[in-house]
């Protein structure tokens, strides 16, 4: 993650803005006199509150590790052709 001051970012935020969304990498700023910040896209910041949720969520992980379990032993459900190509739009 790149590091900027404040100063900087300040006299550069349209480019670092603009760098941040279409990048989709996030920028540290930093101050003199107290606590870093960090900008990024909105779309990344949803994206990391959801990741964020869905690891804090002891069910949801358990449900993951059964379905890798049940993945690695060859079980488990299997979609007939009809339906991959409705998940998947390839045909109709």
């Amino acid at each position: 993650m790149e590091t900027v001051s404040v100063n900087r970012f300040r006299e550069n935020l349209k480019a670092f803005v603009e760098e941040a969304v279409s990048t989709h990498t996030p920028l540290k700023v930093t101050r003199r006199a107290g606590e870093a910040f960090v900008v990024m896209s909105a779309d990344d910041w949803e994206r990391e509150q959801e990741t964020l949720y869905v690891l804090q969520n002891s069910s949801l992980m358990q449900q993951i590790a059964d379905s890798a379990a049940t993945h690695r032993k060859g079980e488990g459900y299997r979609p007939t052709e009809g339906e991959m190509d409705e998940i998947t739009g390839i045909r109709g």
